[in-house]
Parts: C-alpha cells; sequence; structure tokens
C-alpha cells in the first residue's frame, strides 16, 4: 500500500513533466520514467527515515595552508562513532561522533563553517541536529544547545535533500518541476577505475527549499551516481556541493530500503589538476557507514527554546588603542583602522560581507571626509577573507602575500557572478577589478607612509599555520597588529614562538599586541607566557 501511495504521489506531481516531455526540446527527456525506475530501485516509497552508522573524515574546506599544495582540503581528526538519522517526514536530522578536543571550533561539523576566534570543542561526542530552519550542535552528552548560524542551519537542512532519498522525495513536491538530460559519460577515475567506454546517463534536476537548484545523476540501473548543487559562501561564491556513490555501495537497510554505505562528499570543485580554480580543495566529507537501519526513526526532535529564540546581531565595538588606531571589535574577528594623513588603512576583512560593512561604516564615522585607502589581508584562510570584495567594492586596494595573489584574482575578487547571496561586488561590478590596480601583492617587506605614520608590514615565516602570512607593525606606537599568531588568552602555540622569533629577528621594538582574534594584549604577556612553556 505504502509502495502504491508513493508512486501515485510522484505521478501526480510529475503530470506536468509529462505533458510539457510532449513538446520536448533537443536535448531533453521525460523525467517520470527515470524518476519512478529509480525510486523503485532504492525503496524511496519505503524510507520514512533512515540511520546511519561507521567512521568518517572532516575537510576543514576554507583552511588549506598554501592553495596548490594539496587538491584536498585538509583533513581534520577521525569522526569516530559517527552516526546520522535522517527523518524526511519531520524534516529532522542529528549527526552524532567522537572527535579529538581542543582543536576544533565547537561549532564547525565538517566542510564550510570553520571559525577562528570562537569556543573550541571541549568534549570529545559532538552533536549536530537540524529541525527545519532551525539547527544547534551541543558540546558532548547533555550539555546546552548552542543555535548554529542561519547560514549553517539552511546548509545543513539542505543535506537531508541531496541524499538519493531525499532527492526522490523532493519530486513528490510542489514546485519542483523536474526536468531531465541525457549525455554520455566515461566515468571518474577516482571513483569508476580506468575507464573506456562512456556510459548514457541522465540528469533530473528539480528546486530544493525553494532556492537551491539540485541534480541527480542517475546510470542505466537507476541508481543515482551523483547529487550536485550550489550553495553560497562570501569567499568562493556559488559554490560546488556534492555528493558521489558507487552502486556497490547501496545495501538494503531494511524491507528492500537500499542505502549507500559509502559516502563522497565534495565542497569546491572536484579539481585535480586546477583547471578551474587554484582552490583546489574538494573533499569536505566522507566514510564508510556499514551498518545502515531503515526506519528506525526513534523519538521526535523539538527545537530548544534557546535555539528558537536566537539572534545574530552584528555588533562593533570600538577601542582606541592609540592617536588615529582604533580596534574594531565585537565579533569572533577583529579589524585594525589605521589613520594616516590623507587616507585610512584597514588590516583584515573578516567573516562576511555583513560584518565588513558595518565596519566601514564605524571607521566612516571615527575618520570621516577620509577614503579607506587600503586593506591589508594577514592571510588566505577563508573566514579571514570574506570581506575583500566589500573594501574592493568601496575602492579600497588589497594589500597581500604574493603567493596569495593567484587564488584571490582568480577565485574571489572576480566577476563572477554570485546568484545564490549576491553581494555588492557582483551588483555593482566596480571597473577597477579589471584594470588591475587594486591590488598590491608583498615579498618580504612593504611600507606604508605618510611622513608622519608609519606601518611595516612583513611576511612572516617559516609558517605552518598558513604560508603567505602577513603581519603590520607601527612603530611610532610600537603596536604589532597579528592574526592566529597568537590569540589571547589562549595558551601560545607553535605558530607564536614563529611570530616571536620574527619580531626579534627584525629588531622591532614591541610594546603592544593588537589580536584580530583576542583582547589588546601587552608583549610582555606573551614573554610570560612562551617563558612558562
Amino acid at each position: 500500500m505504502a509502495n502504491s501511495r508513493f508512486l501515485r504521489a510522484v505521478l501526480l506531481a510529475l503530470t506536468a513533466a509529462t505533458v510539457s516531455a510532449q513538446q520536448l526540446t533537443p536535448g531533453y527527456v521525460d523525467p517520470q520514467p527515470v524518476l519512478l525506475a529509480a525510486a523503485q530501485a532504492i525503496g524511496a516509497d519505503r524510507a520514512r527515515c533512515v540511520t546511519m552508522t561507521g567512521t568518517g573524515y572532516a575537510g576543514k574546506v576554507g583552511q588549506q595552508r598554501l592553495n596548490g599544495y594539496d587538491v584536498d582540503w585538509p583533513r581534520g581528526e577521525p569522526l569516530a562513532n559517527y552516526t546520522r538519522t535522517m527523518n524526511w517526514e519531520t524534516r529532522t536530522m542529528t549527526e552524532a561522533f567522537d572527535r579529538a578536543p581542543g582543536r576544533n571550533p565547537a561549532s564547525w561539523k565538517y566542510g564550510l563553517g570553520w571559525a577562528g576566534g570562537t569556543p573550541l570543542q571541549k568534549n570529545t561526542r559532538q552533536i549536530f541536529t537540524v529541525n527545519g530552519s532551525n539547527a544547534w550542535y551541543q558540546d558532548g552528552v547533555g550539555s546546552d544547545p548552542i543555535a548554529a548560524r542561519p547560514e549553517d542551519a539552511e546548509r545543513w537542512q539542505l543535506d537531508m535533500w541531496v541524499t538519493p532519498h531525499g532527492f526522490l522525495k523532493v519530486a513528490m513536491m510542489p514546485g519542483a518541476n523536474p526536468k531531465a538530460v541525457w549525455r554520455w559519460e566515461l566515468g571518474e577515475m577516482g571513483r569508476d577505475g580506468a575507464t573506456t567506454q562512456p556510459e548514457k546517463m541522465t540528469v533530473v534536476s528539480m528546486t530544493v527549499l525553494g532556492k537551491y537548484r539540485v541534480d541527480a545523476t542517475i546510470n542505466k540501473e537507476h541508481m543515482l551516481q551523483r547529487i550536485h548543487t550550489w550553495v553560497p559562501d562570501p569567499v568562493l561564491g556559488d559554490t560546488n556541493y556534492e555528493h558521489e556513490f558507487t552502486n556497490e555501495s547501496f545495501v538494503d537497510a531494511g524491507g528492500g530500503v537500499k542505502v549507500p554505505t559509502v559516502w563522497h562528499h565534495h565542497e569546491g570543485w572536484d579539481d585535480n589538476y586546477q583547471a578551474q580554480s587554484v582552490n583546489a580543495g574538494h573533499n569536505a566529507f566522507g566514510g564508510t557507514f556499514k551498518d545502515v537501519r531503515a526506519n528506525e526513526c526513534g523519538d521526535a526532535v523539538a527545537v530548544p527554546a534557546a535555539v528558537r529564540q536566537a539572534t545574530f546581531p552584528v555588533r562593533v565595538e570600538t577601542q582606541r588603542i592609540a592617536n588615529g588606531v582604533y580596534v574594531l571589535g565585537g565579533a569572533s574577528h577583529n579589524s585594525v583602522a589605521v589613520e594616516f594623513k590623507d587616507y585610512v588603512a584597514v588590516v583584515e576583512a573578516p567573516l562576511d560581507e555583513k560584518r565588513n560593512l558595518a565596519v566601514i561604516e564605524e571607521v566612516v564615522k571615527l575618520v570621516p571626509n577620509k577614503p579607506i585607502r587600503f586593506l591589508v589581508n594577514t592571510h588566505q584562510h577563508h573566514d579571514h577573507i570574506g570581506g575583500l570584495r566589500t573594501y574592493m567594492h568601496i575602492g579600497a586596494t588589497i594589500i597581500t602575500q604574493w603567493k596569495n595573489y593567484e587564488f584571490y584574482t582568480r577565485d574571489v575578487l572576480n566577476y563572477a557572478p554570485r546568484t545564490l547571496q549576491p553581494d555588492m561586488m557582483s551588483l555593482w561590478p566596480p571597473t577597477e577589478v579589471a584594470e588591475g590596480y587594486q591590488y598590491e601583492t608583498v615579498r618580504e617587506n612593504y611600507a606604508l607612509t605618510d611622513g608622519a605614520r608609519t606601518m611595516l608590514i612583513s611576511y612572516v615565516q617559516p609558517l605552518q599555520h598558513a604560508e603567505g602570512m602577513l603581519m603590520a607593525y607601527l612603530p611610532a606606537e610600537k603596536i604589532v597588529i597579528e592574526a592566529d599568531l597568537y590569540d589571547p588568552p589562549a595558551p601560545p602555540t607553535a605558530a607564536t614562538t614563529t611570530f616571536y622569533n620574527h619580531v626579534r629577528r627584525l629588531g622591532l621594538d614591541v610594546e603592544t599586541i593588537a589580536p584580530i582574534h583576542g583582547p589588546v594584549t601587552p608583549w610582555a604577556d606573551l614573554v610570560k607566557a612562551l617563558g612558562s612553556r
């Protein structure tokens, strides 16, 4: 009965597609028989929920040490005892796993969403839950639920539908309006091995959550081989987002419901030779989950009141640390504004456009009638460059280490349309992006000066945290501005030792550290912390 009800629902949902199929233009095919065959092949009608358990891996999207060193995002600690339950009827999903504490933001699951300067994971067991438009995480069993950022919550909800059963269930939803095309594919070397004969595939696409165009590649065995969409990202814009599966990985999870046991997820293009992008990174999540069970849905997942009532205001808190030198805090990342005779230079444009527009407005209030002429970028981790395009939009010149130049100009500071989350630069593209004079690259040392005030910018090396790292120093004020080298009150790291040695090697007289993460701190505190270490 359940099977017949599901098939009838699919038939009704695809009626419009069937009518239009009579007038298909070349290249298009009727999606109805393709979706029906796929639904029957994996038992989509019988799957109210699915639970899978095993061991996974997490890719740190945006935390590459240097674009070009590896096509993979850096791997985080293994996700041991990983369990995911997806309930498509209630639109809820829970993921839980064990991961070594102290190394990752507690708010970060895997893939996109890494944000430095936020509380680190303290407990081994991590729990991430989404219910409709609400999502939250728990650092340890029984800990208080913390609301996830809206952009994370939407992406986690999308994850339920970028799955074989989720995709096929979307076919029944109003407004999905599936369309289908065909093509020959030779196969992917890393996934399918050495292939010599192309296979004819059908690609069906439809709209999910009212905004995401999701497509599934379906092979001759009626199995969903690849499910693909795009998600918004402040750095990369419309970002490739896809799951890949092999026929052999699908097993019966009970009652004829077939579930893949091997998952492979990309965020960013699977670009082994950097033909399309310099950024390169792609593998963001995956693993082997051999224990799969259908329709063991468990208790309903209610949204905690604290999560439902959570807000995410943008606050800019200003601290004057010297004449004409301001730390703009109020979030996980700071920016620092330095006033010169005829202009202002800002160090760091972190997170996203919303944050940077608020910082820019504050700078204009603090220093009226002077343009923000320069934006000094410390390094290329994505949580530190989400506002580069915002500063280019207002006419600032980007100062960065030369190793970052190709990545920024090809992948970030470009004219590529951003359809999911348009920003200022995509809506009102400035001519100067193509003119090419809004960039300054630093190899070893660089200076900004107006004759009275000087900012010295230098390349910090050798450094394992991120290649292409810059720091800024104001000699008259004896202030050093740095990111991720020392994040007080956190204890020093190996990067802190490199930072200390770099300052000593250059013979800089430092009294004050203005970090991008954490409060303004006396240099003496760093020396004391290193000594105790």
